[in-house]
């Protein structure tokens, strides 16, 4: 009965917590005296604090050396100050606390999730400050993860949906650094050695090129404190420089790569958008309907239902800092792939001339707004929101006029969009699979 009753009250916790995050979180925001920014969300109801501190340190800063910001990433939590990696996660589970790192092509982070009680939050506090200001980067610890890293890419070698996407980066971004993929590549990553790694560590993960998001149940005094703590160590160093613009394509190319599969992946797309982009909502709005609302899509639609080409087809924008991709995608079986790939494109040519109905932008209006609750209802999912408006420089009241922008998008906008930033004559497609010609 008392367990119940406890499922019962941490439930109605859970529940007026989320309520509560219906009106939007008010981030607060300063910089610490070494140049690093915060930003704050407090929230009431449980007893937790969740910590991301992001660097402007992914994979389009890997340079020539591809796999260099996964492999430094990766290495942070397996050594720090006395600690090993076993010491670390002994005294993260002491005190019940959660720790992660990983990157993006944009960024690095490091995370903690910790309970608020101080005899709790101190000891994970600690241990965090540790990995962030003092890797030791310990040469057993590098070739261990060095070796894993391989293997992991050796196996890569054996998925043609991972092999599609790397050739799709590859044929879209040209030399740009968002082309290669952010393990990096076999040859690349045998080179790396830890002297690489402490010099990447040193140049990126700086006072000037982080930023620290704190959301939980602390007041703006300790939030204030655990900043300052966490980065005061750090030398204040530099802002990373910013990336080359994309450059769009000049004409449609087609790759095709054997692979003896079943199923031959077919990704097609071009440069599509930025975080910060002024067409971002009508374009958002007008994809979900494209093809990012999942069977009821139009891609998925004609490619699926009416045809049975594929057993999922799909659009959608992925917004870096600088032009990220506009990419649909679908897998089908040996001798019909070029029959989806025409139907999908087909698809988004006859979207692009008629745009969506008034009827499929209600439908899809209420399915995002619907839902959209459910992208602030916990800390952590609040967390990875706020970082998104911290890197990029979104407007601090976006989660706030979210569902307002997207209820002002009109069919009219999203044709326009579409028309102005996707040219269906300079889509560059991959085709990976039994269908690619077989070169002997």
């Amino acid at each position: 009965m008392y367990a119940k009753n406890l499922n019962i009250l941490l439930c109605t916790i859970l529940a007026l917590w989320s309520v509560c995050t219906l009106a939007g979180p008010k981030i607060q925001t300063w910089t610490t005296a070494n140049g690093a920014r915060v930003y704050f969300v407090p929230t009431e109801g449980l007893p937790l604090v969740d910590i991301r501190v992001v660097f402007d340190a992914g994979s389009a800063r890997d340079g020539a050396q591809f796999g260099l910001a996964t492999l430094t990433s990766g290495l942070l939590d397996t050594g720090a100050g006395q600690w090993n990696a076993d010491a670390i996660a002994q005294r993260m589970e002491g005190v019940g606390a959660r720790l992660g790192t990983g990157i993006s092509r944009d960024t690095a982070w490091v995370s903690l999730r910790s309970l608020t009680v101080s005899k709790l939050l101190e000891p994970a506090l600690d241990t965090l400050r540790e990995i962030i200001q003092h890797p030791s980067f310990n040469p057993t610890d590098f070739e261990r993860e060095k070796k894993n890293l391989l293997v992991g890419l050796k196996q890569r070698e054996e998925s043609p949906a991972d092999l599609a996407g790397i050739a799709f980066f590859q044929t879209l971004y040209g030399n740009h650094p968002y082309a290669h993929p952010k393990e990096g590549n076999i040859d690349t990553v045998e080179k790396l050695t830890r002297e690489d790694l402490q010099k990447f560590y040193q140049h990126y993960y700086v006072a000037k090129n982080a930023l620290i998001v704190i959301v939980g149940e602390v007041d703006k005094p300790k939030a204030e404190s655990i900043a300052n703590g966490l980065l005061s160590g750090l030398p204040t160093g530099e802002a990373a420089s910013a990336l080359p613009a994309v450059d769009q394509p000049s004409a449609s190319k087609t790759e095709r790569k054997f692979f003896p599969s079943a199923q031959t992946h077919v990704y097609s797309g071009v440069p599509g958008i930025k975080a910060v982009d002024p067409d971002y909502f009508p374009l958002y709005m007008g994809n979900h309907i494209l093809g990012g609302s999942g069977l009821v899509s139009k891609i998925s639609e004609e490619v699926r239902e009416k045809r049975g080409l594929s057993y999922s087809a799909f659009s959608y924008f992925y917004p870096f800092r600088e032009l990220g991709p506009f990419l649909m995608g679908l897998q089908t079986k040996k001798g019909q792939s070029d029959e989806a790939l025409n139907v999908m494109q087909k698809t988004l040519r006859d979207f692009i001339i008629a745009g969506p109905t008034p009827k499929e932008l209600e439908a899809s209006k209420k399915n995002i707004t619907g839902g959209f609750a459910m992208r602030l209802d916990s800390n952590q999912k609040l967390v990875d929101q706020v970082a998104s408006i911290a890197f990029y420089g979104l407007p601090l009241d976006y989660l706030d006029t979210f569902t307002g922008k997207v209820e002002a998008v009109t069919p009219q906008a999203i044709q326009k969009a579409f028309k102005a930033r996707i040219d269906p004559d300079k889509l560059q497609t991959v085709l990976v699979g039994a269908d690619a010609p077989h070169e002997k």
